[in-house]
């Protein structure tokens, strides 16, 4: 076996607690790797993982317990020594692990250094929110002594009481100046791409192995972005194209059935984002983003949740949001083409209708169609924008609530509706909420694409002074 065709082999290493099971799950994107906790000592056996191209195995991880007394183990190991004895590191680590004292006190930090004496180098994991103290000095000096290259990777980076300028400085005055900012919780774009080619630094013949995964990474970024929108784009067509006839008797129950179908589709919608990214249905957690062990949280037919986003609605939906009545509101967001609304379902809000004049009033007989309206649609694609910039920017350690930040949805509060979607209006057999197959034609996948391609690549807003 050629030398390139060996991985290359990283030992994840550091104090306690400080994240390094959280790393590795950001760095596989597998929520499931390892154990995440709290509480110190969490991870007791090494554990690895391996990080493959095209079915080629480039990189070695190997998740290893905390350091927990590396003040007393670097005591211990220099009274090993022995009057004019000299040993190089290596050779004094190789001691230790063969003393009682590696089967016993000091088993966890044995099972570091062994790891780390097997490997090509060693990420060395710091909570930058930390203050820099004896111990972490003493654990570098000891992992230093195996002889391998070392890359601190500054977790919780982006905490308000991160200690980042102090760490820096202690590193740099034992001689490490690659150091990487890595925050495993909220990662950043280009995160990866940055420990790499640090890497690279100090594993200077890796280089090719290590640019081919930033390339292979920056690659399926892309294309999880391209079906994330398309998955977006999906979904839109699919409510745009809905088209319901209902009898006037029948209204009430088909606005409530038809509320439930919608609400459905964009579940469907949100758990295939969530697969996409791989992330587990209850990963997202509800704060800003309404969105609680994968479900919406905020009703997407309540008035009050569009006004929470910008979404401008109707003068009836805007009344009906403070009144509590409607014509809008008691549609909870639907269009009603034939007839808004019938005799039956009017209860004692004929103050209401008369302001709406006499063109209601010739829509209250005959067969009714309902679709969904372009206020709900321009809710749909901000709310699912929304979860797919969270994820985004998520890391695969998180267990805290999801926060957002997308500044380029502005176009969907206001101004005209996407051109999709009011020519996905005019094809109900594009929808799968109409009662049938859906007709895959190459015009519904073409508007798809166009849609898809619009959420990804947003026109400019037009702002006048």
């Amino acid at each position: 076996m050629s030398e390139q065709s060996v991985p290359l082999k990283l030992a994840v290493v550091g104090h306690t607690n400080v994240g390094k099971t959280s790393l590795l799950r950001t760095l596989t994107r597998d929520v499931g790797f390892g154990a995440v906790s709290h509480r110190p000592s969490t991870t007791q056996h090494v554990e690895g993982v391996r990080l493959s191209v095209d079915g080629e195995a480039l990189i070695e991880l190997y998740d290893t317990p905390g350091f927990e007394d590396a003040v007393a183990l670097y005591e211990y190991i220099e009274q090993l020594g022995q009057a004019g004895e000299r040993l190089d590191g290596p050779e004094q680590v190789q001691r230790f692990l063969n003393s009682s004292e590696a089967r016993q006190r000091f088993e966890q930090e044995a099972k570091v250094l062994r790891q780390l004496l097997q490997s090509d180098a060693g990420l060395y994991v710091i909570d930058a929110r930390e203050p820099v103290l004896a111990k972490y000095r003493d654990e570098l000096a000891i992992l230093s002594m195996c002889g391998k290259p070392i890359l601190p990777v500054l977790n919780f980076v982006n905490a308000v009481e991160q200690r980042e300028s102090l760490w820096r400085d202690m590193l740099a005055r034992i001689g490490l100046h690659a150091v990487v900012r890595f925050d495993s919780v909220a990662p950043p774009q280009d995160g990866e791409q940055r420990l790499y080619e640090n890497l690279g630094l100090v594993l200077d013949s890796q280089r090719p192995r290590l640019q081919r995964l930033i390339d292979y990474n920056l690659a399926q970024v892309q294309l999880r972005r391209r079906a994330g929108y398309r998955l977006i784009a999906e979904l839109l067509i699919d409510v745009s194209a809905c088209r319901r006839s209902v009898h006037p008797t029948q209204l009430s129950t088909a606005i409530e059935s038809l509320h439930q179908d919608v609400r459905q589709r964009e579940q469907l919608c949100v758990e295939a984002l969530l697969k996409l990214y791989a992330f587990r249905k209850d990963d997202a957690k509800a704060n800003a983003l309404p969105l609680e062990e994968g479900r919406w949280g905020d009703d997407l037919f309540n008035p009050a949740t569009m006004k929470q986003v910008g979404v401008k609605v109707g003068g009836g939906m805007a009344a009906g949001a403070a009144t509590g009545v409607g014509i809008d509101l008691l549609t909870g967001g639907l269009s009603l083409g034939m007839a808004t609304v019938v005799g039956a379902a009017v209860g004692g809000l004929t103050q209401t209708f008369r302001n709406y004049g006499e063109r209601l009033k010739g829509k209250w007989r005959g067969e009714r169609e309902l679709t969904v309206n372009d206020s709900t649609l321009r809710l749909l694609a901000i709310r699912q924008q929304r979860l797919l910039n969270a994820l985004e920017l998520r890391g695969h350690a998180a267990q805290q609530r999801i926060q957002m930040n997308t500044p380029l949805e502005q176009q969907w509060r206001e101004g005209e509706l996407a051109q999709p979607l009011i020519t996905a209006r005019a094809y109900p057999a594009w929808s799968s909420l109409n009662g049938h197959k859906i007709r895959h034609t190459p015009e519904r996948t073409e508007v798809i694409e166009r849609l898809a391609a619009s959420l990804a690549n947003p026109a400019p807003t037009n702002k006048t002074s």
